[in-house]
């Protein structure tokens, strides 16, 4: 089976896609079958990755209200190895019809377990917020990561996000597991990046990646383009940050498991 990771923040504009996208590629670099989860109604996780998903009939909206099996919606993308299942403009109605169905916090789950065996990974990029959607984010997953941006108001609301995973552990998913925390949009010039980073340590003290990711132009500007830094700047800082932090991630996991 597969582990499943969360990208989670429910603050907007942190590199949470960003981390999302680079960290499956850079996955699926390394070799591995990875599927990346676009469950933020904005879709940026699909175009960031080439995928049009306005011209798409049927995305992953329609697998969680069970009009369509989940293989049948994922997408094959540039990278060797790493396929998406598309975010679509209906999945905005999921916050809302899922309210009053029944089970409606495992239905990603549920749709993920027929398709896990096939993947050595799946990413799922979270919406920004800690509605339904993001619920079922955090209990399809076996861990979390969290991004967070190396500014002065990265940190608020941290406190509650932890906050909701513990709820979610203790009530739903007792094995869930915090990874920790990647900082983001670093600029080592700035001695609020090191305060950042320094405050981080309170909330994560053994659970911090060491690979940093910078604030670069080719980061931002990657996503426009529909492709992964890998293939976008294919030499520049962003993707050797990403490529550290996917060694990283994998040492981790062979590490512990």
């Amino acid at each position: 089976m597969p582990q499943i990771i969360s990208v989670v923040n429910q603050k907007g504009g942190v590199g949470k896609t960003t981390t999302a996208v680079n960290l499956a590629a850079a996955l699926a670099e390394a070799g591995k079958f990875v599927l990346l989860v676009d469950l933020d109604p904005q879709g940026n996780a699909t175009s960031g990755l080439g995928i049009k998903y306005q011209e798409l009939e049927q995305g992953l909206y329609h697998s969680l209200s069970g009009q369509i099996r989940l293989h049948d919606v994922v997408r094959n993308t540039g990278h060797a190895g790493l396929r998406v299942a598309p975010a679509t403009p209906d999945l905005a109605g999921a916050n809302v019809e899922l309210v009053n169905v029944e089970g409606r916090e495992t239905k990603l789950a549920e749709i993920l377990s027929e398709v896990a065996h096939a993947y050595d990974y799946i990413i799922i990029d979270c919406p920004p917020s800690l509605g339904i959607l993001t619920l079922n984010g955090l209990i399809a997953a076996d861990h979390i990561l969290i991004p967070v941006q190396a500014e002065y108001y990265a940190l608020e609301g941290l406190g509650q996000l932890l906050k909701t995973i513990e709820l979610v552990k203790t009530n739903l998913k007792p094995d869930l597991n915090v990874l920790g925390a990647v900082l983001t949009m670093y600029d080592s010039r700035n001695t609020l990046s090191e305060e950042v980073m320094n405050e981080l340590y309170k909330f994560f003290p053994d659970n911090i990646f060491r690979s940093v990711i910078p604030r670069t132009v080719r980061l931002a500007e990657a996503p426009s383009f529909g492709q992964s830094i890998f293939h976008y700047d294919p030499s520049g800082k962003g993707s050797k940050a990403y490529e550290r932090l996917g060694r990283e991630f994998l040492d981790r996991f062979e590490t512990n498991n």
